[in-house]
């Protein structure tokens, strides 16, 4: 089976979003978490919220890249038990409720013991986008993106504030869909400098590519999307949603209303003004 995924759904998306002035709201939430099937509902009320796309996460024992927040998610869904057969269904189940585009976020290790034609079939039939690999090397990629590029999937490579332009213009090439610029807001130096950082990374990958360039900035808040889309194409948030559903403790409906809220409130932030 082949050409079933939905990289073609994923740029539609964004090209929508800019049509519309505003930046795509691109949400993270991982699979499994609180359960598999409440991961499921999670997602589900993130885009009815307003989200235009989901990442989910592949829980990763090792999850380098990620905070405190998304670590304990991480660890309560690899606890429940959660298996890439999870993950599928979850990215099935999303896909299939909404009709928007579903990426998986994952580390490489889990794929190379998993199989990367095996992966790359399982995902496209699933209906997935895509996915994000933080942690791939451009320069390994080829067969990975060989399969992606055969079933319809984007590989969307992550740069960052460090990466110079030569080396942009590397991944941007290799990479399909939207680029992810990773920015590290209030961990780094003041809140404005690192605004200003994640600008400047925005423009130095736009003068490589013409891929839509989408940013992860530990964004919590419509003020803070509303600044992000003003540079971006698409402003993604993961922790903010996982840390709503850890102070729901729980309670299903509060977790599922907390989300949606959340959402609905980014999804403002993110319309540019006029």
């Amino acid at each position: 089976m082949t050409g079933t995924g939905n990289i073609q759904l994923l740029g539609d998306t964004l090209a929508k979003a800019k049509a519309e002035n505003r930046a795509a709201l691109i949400a993270y939430l991982p699979a499994g978490f609180p359960t598999v099937d409440g991961g499921i509902e999670a997602i589900k009320a993130v885009f009815d919220g307003g989200a235009d796309i989901v990442e989910v996460g592949l829980p990763h024992s090792d999850p380098v890249l990620d905070g405190p927040v998304i670590q304990t998610a991480d660890d309560i869904a690899l606890r429940g038990g959660v298996k890439i057969a999870d993950v599928m269904r979850t990215v099935r189940a999303a896909h299939e409720a909404t009709g928007k585009p579903v990426l998986v976020m994952t580390y490489w290790n889990p794929i190379d013991r998993y199989g990367i034609a095996r992966f790359t079939e399982e995902l496209a039939e699933a209906g997935g986008a895509g996915c994000i690999l933080p942690d791939l090397p451009v320069q390994e990629s080829q067969v990975w993106r060989e399969h992606a590029d055969k079933h319809g999937l984007a590989t969307v490579f992550v740069v960052a504030p460090s990466s110079k332009d030569e080396r942009l213009a590397t991944i941007t090439a290799a990479g399909s869909g939207f680029v992810y610029a990773a920015s590290l807001m209030g961990v780094t130096g003041t809140r404005e400098s690192v605004g200003e950082q994640a600008a400047d990374l925005v423009r130095r990958t736009r003068a490589t590519s013409a891929l839509p360039v989408c940013v992860g900035l530990g964004v919590s808040n419509a003020t803070q999307a509303r600044e992000v889309a003003g540079f971006a194409d698409g402003v993604i948030v993961g922790s903010a949603f996982v840390q709503r559903l850890l102070d729901t403790d729980g309670d299903e409906a509060a977790g599922l209303a907390a989300v949606r809220e959340l959402a609905a409130e980014l999804a403002v932030g993110v319309r540019r003004a006029p």
